[in-house]
């Protein structure tokens, strides 16, 4: 997609820098020192020794999910097997992440094994890759563009879609899985009608994915997460990015920064709730990610 650049109601077409950032090392460090403002993701280490190699990043996202991200200055086939042979390294050494986790960033910090991520980067993807992720339940595929003087553009490419199978223990029957109807059960009815309204305004936004495979609840994002939604019996606890907006007159927002969550404003949607308010906060919260 092209981009353009505005001058007195002029426009300059920006040519794509050719050499990327002119090596690996010098992407993998842009984005290890700008990975939450970029990917919405909280920066763990960079070039982690494992006895098997060294990935690229390793971080925890909004919900609290691990995260590994492994880089390719152009286009790679090689990038995915790599990618997953560090995953199933991390699958393998939980206990040894959540003691980076406690020294990195918290050590309240509780570290959701739910939906790791596996988050692949480079200029472009071949169609073996596009092909082979659709098998794979934990792998995003982003591609970036250069443009001359110094604009970065991102692009998701793909994101797993595949809805998760609930452990026998919490099974209510052999067909139940973590969608969109298991997380609006949990809430009444009024509530559920609420919800439905807001998210019906939230998927009209552009670039918006909607993830409701997840145990946790259900999360809205663009290249960042914005709104993260967990269902109560008589309620519904609303997260955003931030913990202060200017528009909050009647200061709804709770800040919760001090949880660590990774969102750092906290609603309670109720039956009582004024729906254009809320929906207004988060469309700030999406603002804040485009």
């Amino acid at each position: 997609m092209p981009i353009y650049k505005l001058d007195k109601n002029k426009v300059t077409k920006c040519s794509v820098k050719d050499n990327g950032f002119g090596d690996e090392f010098h992407l993998r460090d842009l984005f290890a020192d700008n990975l939450e403002e970029l990917i919405g993701v909280r920066f763990i280490a960079k070039e982690y020794s494992t006895p098997d190699g060294r990935i690229d990043t390793l971080g925890l996202d909004e919900n609290n999910s691990p995260v590994i991200i492994e880089y390719k200055w152009k286009e790679n086939e090689e990038v995915l097997a790599q990618g997953l042979f560090y995953f199933n390294w991390l699958i393998r050494n939980k206990k040894h992440f959540e003691l980076l986790v406690e020294k990195q960033l918290n050590k309240n910090i509780k570290v959701n094994w739910d939906q790791p991520r596996l988050i692949l980067i480079a200029q472009g993807f071949g169609r073996y890759i596009i092909g082979a992720v659709e098998q794979e339940k934990h792998v995003e595929l982003i591609t970036y563009t250069y443009y001359q003087p110094d604009i970065l553009h991102l692009e998701t490419i793909y994101t797993p879609t595949e809805v998760k199978k609930i452990s026998k223990k919490h099974r209510l029957d052999d067909t139940q899985e973590y969608n969109l109807d298991y997380h609006l059960n949990k809430t009444e009815k009024e509530i559920q009608q609420k919800f439905n309204s807001i998210r019906s305004r939230i998927l009209e936004l552009p670039e918006v994915e909607e993830r409701a495979s997840q145990k946790t609840g259900i999360t809205y994002k663009t290249t960042k997460s914005f709104v993260h939604f967990d269902f109560r019996p008589n309620w519904i606890q609303v997260l955003l990015r931030d913990p202060v907006y200017k528009i909050d007159t009647k200061h709804l927002v709770k800040d919760v920064t001090s949880n660590a969550w990774g969102y750092k404003g906290l609603i309670k949607l109720l039956p009582v709730s004024n729906l254009d308010y809320i929906f207004r906060l988060i469309k700030q919260s999406y603002d804040s990610t485009i």
